[in-house]
């Protein structure tokens, strides 16, 4: 169940609200992304899965878990790792938009193998 957007990380590009299956997601004044129907949550982790700046807690959990923080979550480094397990963002910075690593040549694809 999601658990947590972080403010401070947000770059309120809204791909979490365009994924989100079941519309749990609302703006806050500010234009970030806010919890606001917890209980529709599936766990999908597709939010967190597209946030391109590890913004997001998904708990595998599929009721509210109290005493989410976000502090302890970085510390534990489970803010956004949900994405780092699948394999999505390789050579990001965490908390960060830019990835880094080689260029490819115009043209060309990285083989899959």
């Amino acid at each position: 169940m999601i658990e947590l957007v972080s403010a401070e990380r947000c770059i309120s590009c809204d791909k979490c609200i365009a994924v989100c299956p079941t519309n749990v997601f609302d703006r806050d004044t500010a234009g970030v992304p806010v919890i606001s129907r917890q209980d529709d949550c599936q766990t999908c982790f597709q939010c967190e899965a597209n946030c391109p700046v590890d913004a997001l807690f998904v708990s595998p959990f599929v009721t509210p878990q109290p005493g989410v923080d976000e502090a302890d979550l970085v510390r534990r480094g489970l803010l956004g790792s949900y994405r780092e397990r699948i394999g999505w963002g390789r050579g990001r910075v965490a908390g960060s938009s830019t990835a880094i690593g080689p260029s490819l040549k115009p043209g060309t694809l990285p083989l899959i193998s």
